[in-house]
C-alpha cells in the first residue's frame, strides 16, 4: 500500500527530533562540565544556530539540480454511474496533488460539455465526447501536466480509446449501485430519467458498462470522501 507523509505528521516529527537533539546536547555538556546553567544555555543556543544553518542549507540545495526527479505526468480518470461521487472525490484528490505543488489540472464532464454544446447524449454522441475529452487529457499529460478527470464515460469503447492515447492512464472505478446513486442524487436526475424526461441515462435506460480491469476500485458506499481520497 502506497502511503505519503502528511504535513501535520512532518511538523510533529520535526519538533520531536529537534527537542531530542537539544536535550542530548544539553545532557552531554552537563556530563562533561557539571554546569546545569551552561548546559541549558548551550542547548538553547544550538536551537537557534541549527535553525539558521538549516535555512541557509535548504536555500543552497534549492539551487542545485542534482538528485531531483520530476514526478511523471499521468491521467487519473474517474468513471462511474451518475451521482456515484466522482466529482467530489476527484476534487479532493486534485486538492491533495495541488497542495504538493505538482502541475495538475482538473477536468469534469460538466466543465467540458459547454465546449461542444451541440453534443447530445446518445451512445454514439457520448462516445465521441469522451474520446475528445480523452484527447484533451492526453495533450495535457504530454506537456507534463497531471490530469484529474471525472466523466460518467459509461461505455468501454471510449474509455479504452482514452487509455490508448495516454502514456500513464489510471482508471478509477466508483463502485456503487443505482439505488445508492439515486439516494445521493440531490438534483433529481434519476427521477427525471425514470419519468422519461431524459433519454440514454446510464443506469436507467442504457447500461453502464463496468470497467473490466481498472487500476483502482473505490467502494464508495462504504467510504467517506476523505477516506477514498
Amino acid at each position: 500500500m502506497m502511503q505519503y507523509e502528511t504535513r501535520k505528521r512532518s511538523i510533529f516529527k520535526a519538533i520531536s527530533w529537534r527537542t531530542l537533539a537539544t536535550l542530548t546536547t544539553a545532557a552531554i555538556v552537563f556530563v562533561f562540565t557539571g554546569e546545569f546553567t551552561l548546559a541549558i544555555t548551550v542547548g538553547l543556543l544550538e536551537v537557534f544556530a541549527k535553525m539558521a544553518l538549516y535555512f541557509f542549507h535548504e536555500r543552497m540545495w534549492q539551487k542545485i539540480g542534482f538528485g531531483r526527479k520530476e514526478v511523471p505526468s499521468f491521467v487519473l480518470w474517474f468513471t462511474g454511474l451518475p451521482a456515484s461521487g466522482k466529482k467530489a472525490l476527484a476534487n479532493a484528490v486534485y486538492e491533495q496533488l495541488h497542495g504538493q505543488k505538482l502541475k495538475v489540472e482538473r477536468l469534469d464532464g460538466l466543465d467540458v460539455r459547454p465546449l461542444f454544446p451541440e453534443t447530445g447524449f446518445s451512445p454514439e454522441e457520448v462516445n465521441r465526447h469522451v474520446k475528445r475529452s480523452g484527447h484533451l487529457c492526453s495533450m495535457l499529460e504530454k506537456n507534463g501536466v497531471i490530469v484529474v478527470a471525472s466523466f460518467v464515460s459509461p461505455y468501454r469503447e471510449s474509455r479504452d480509446f482514452a487509455r490508448k492515447l495516454a502514456t500513464n492512464f489510471v482508471e478509477v472505478y466508483m463502485k456503487t449501485t443505482v439505488e445508492a446513486c439515486e439516494r445521493r442524487d440531490e438534483r433529481g436526475h434519476y427521477a427525471k430519467a425514470r419519468a422519461g424526461e431524459y433519454r440514454y441515462f446510464p443506469g436507467v435506460d442504457v447500461e453502464y458498462e463496468e470497467p473490466i480491469s481498472p487500476e483502482l476500485v473505490i467502494d464508495i458506499d462504504n467510504l467517506t470522501v476523505d477516506q477514498a481520497a
